[in-house]
């Protein structure tokens, strides 16, 4: 499948540095800062610079430059929250059914109290 995607998305402004952030890690290729609206007491988003839309389409035409860092940028930003103690949940939503509401690959990090389950049954 091809992507199209959207450069006046949120992320991107936030990456062309248009929209301020509240930054706790920044990379070669990846971006991660708080949430404005956080779900949980640790809401860190993580999103790649590279103009990706959702995961599979980073997956599939990301370089492994740009894989590596998104990917030990995830696991760099849960040490520095603590999160190994207790635990975490990361969550990537896809296209309409998987509610993406930002049409650029992020990672939600949460943490900080109990979650409850990942899907409610009905």
């Amino acid at each position: 499948m091809a992507y199209s995607y959207d450069d006046q998305n949120i992320f991107a402004k936030i990456l062309r540095g248009e929209i301020p952030n509240n930054t706790v890690l920044e990379t070669e290729h990846s971006l991660a800062f708080r949430d404005i609206r956080p779900q949980a007491p640790v809401h860190v988003l993580v999103i790649p610079k590279g103009a990706y839309v959702c995961y599979d389409d980073f997956a599939q035409n990301a370089s492994d430059a740009e894989i590596l860092d998104y990917t030990r940028t995830i696991g760099k930003v849960c040490e520095m929250e603590g999160l190994a103690a207790n635990g975490f949940r990361l969550i990537s939503n896809a296209g309409a059914e998987g509610v993406q509401e930002v049409p650029h690959l992020h990672v939600h990090i949460l943490a900080g109290r109990p979650l409850g389950r990942m899907l409610e049954h009905g």
